[in-house]
């Protein structure tokens, strides 16, 4: 990223990723946050309220609700009520267990838009790894929402058990009139644990780039843009985001540059009680993040396409910043493309 971008930076977040709880009712193999039970020092409703406050006053557009699982919290809707009356956009993240009829009802609003998580288009499949019956609910969940006209997608997480799932995943979201979002896998939370069974090959990679190009409805925001073709290049950003246009705050209230850098030496402040104004731009791991360059990919013929991949996926698997991301595509060009579906 070039200085001048830097000088000439958003005064606050356009997104901000927040973390409401720790506490969730499933335990999905490849969580980004080691999520289960609740921790001590998570926000309580008044300091939740308040660091809604400071997002207002900020000018933040959206929230990126997830957890944990944000519907645990009893608390949760009267909280999106809040954000809603203070004209902020939620994007919510949800296993999808816990929403019925009556919750659908209350979620009946254009400031929403839900993902529900499904990692196969079967019970069988998606239950080895996100739990038993939880396919069943999530299924059920989509069907009330959409009753409803809650905008809503079924969410995907890249991995060798979801990759042979892709067009069945795609033909059961047109099933019930949702969008399909993949995202992609990355090595923290319960994922570090996980990421040698799940991570996807380089021939997988390659081949799920050639079925992203084939499927241009498909969304899948910042996730991969380190192996898009040229073709989507225009449908998100080409480069990490984190600390630039979003950041994260997790169920305690610290703020991180994004969902998969909750480390300690990534800690940048504390809401409600650090200023969210001041945190975004002085706080020296915000800054380092912005001056980031990977030089080594500078003379490669696709830094312009992702100016070095994701900092997230370099660090945990390489335990540095200022490296490549070992997934991106001018890594992967060597390798064979198997058909889709092969695992």
């Amino acid at each position: 990223m070039s200085n001048q971008y830097v000088d000439m930076g958003l005064s606050a977040p356009v997104n901000v990723t927040w973390e409401v709880t720790y506490e969730c009712n499933l335990s999905c193999i490849h969580c980004l946050s080691d999520s289960g039970k609740k921790r001590p020092g998570e926000l309580t409703t008044g300091q939740c309220r308040r660091v809604i406050d400071q997002m207002s006053a900020n000018h933040v557009f959206q929230f990126s609700i997830g957890g944990g699982e944000p519907f645990v919290r009893r608390d949760f809707l009267d909280l999106m009520d809040y954000a809603h009356e203070k004209g902020i956009l939620t994007c919510i993240s949800t296993n999808g267990t816990l929403i019925d009829d009556d919750v659908a009802t209350r979620l009946d609003h254009k400031l929403v838009y839900i993902q529900v998580s499904l990692e196969a288009a079967s019970a069988a499949a998606n239950d080895a790894i996100r739990g038993p019956g939880s396919f069943a609910r999530a299924v059920k969940a989509l069907e009330c929402l959409k009753k409803r006209g809650v905008e809503v997608s079924i969410n995907t997480v890249l991995t060798k058990y979801s990759f042979p799932e892709l067009d069945a995943l795609q033909g059961l979201a047109d099933s019930l009139g949702a969008k399909f979002r993949v995202s992609r896998f990355r090595p923290s939370g319960r994922g570090k644990l996980a990421w040698s069974q799940l991570n996807v090959s380089k021939e997988q990679l390659l081949s799920f780039s050639d079925w992203l190009s084939d499927h241009r409805g498909v969304s899948t925001g910042d996730s991969f843009f380190s192996v898009s073709h040229e073709d989507r290049r225009g449908l998100g950003l080409n480069m990490c985001g984190a600390c630039k246009l979003t950041c994260c705050v997790s169920p305690q209230g610290y703020v991180y540059p994004c969902a998969f850098l909750q480390e300690p030496e990534f800690k940048a402040g504390i809401l409600p009680d650090d200023s969210l104004s001041s945190i975004w731009s002085e706080s020296p791991v915000f800054e380092s993040f912005r001056r980031l360059e990977i030089k080594s990919c500078e003379t490669c013929m696709r830094f312009d396409f992702c100016h070095g991949g994701c900092p997230a996926i370099a660090y945990h698997t390489q335990k540095r910043l200022g490296v490549p991301d070992p997934g991106c595509l001018a890594n992967c060009v060597q390798v064979k493309t198997p058909s889709l579906g092969a695992a």
